[in-house]
């Protein structure tokens, strides 16, 4: 985990089309202190970095973001209000490179949508 102690992984599921998660976000990381203070917000790059985080898991493979397209943050992630997030990520392995479509809720809110292609590392 690059972030220590940002969330915690409730629920972890592969599927025959990728992986299904929910996390906890620590609402009371440091991280939140300066993004923003009084009013955090779940900074984007967190989140591109957790289903990095969470595709490597269920491969068992290191990866390095090659492109990010489709990036929409849909909704404010507070993790005061919305600490749990559920994410579903379709996964597809094509030689060296693992793309990813995710999309990621709280409660019924979609929060962010976003298409990924990964490189394994070797």
């Amino acid at each position: 985990m690059l972030i220590e102690g940002l969330y915690t992984t409730e629920i972890f599921n592969k599927t025959e089309r990728g992986i299904t998660a929910q996390i906890k976000i620590n609402p009371r990381h440091p991280i939140f202190d300066g993004h923003f203070p009084g009013k955090p917000v779940m900074p984007g790059v967190c989140m591109i970095q957790i289903i990095k985080e969470l595709t490597e898991r269920a491969l068992e493979k290191e990866l390095f973001l090659s492109i990010a397209s489709n990036v929409k943050f849909m909704a404010i992630i507070n993790p005061t209000t919305d600490p749990v997030l559920r994410l579903e990520l379709e996964v597809n392995e094509d030689d060296q490179l693992i793309k990813v479509k995710n999309t990621t809720h709280f409660g019924d809110t979609i929060a962010l949508k976003l298409s990924a292609t990964f490189k394994i590392m070797e």
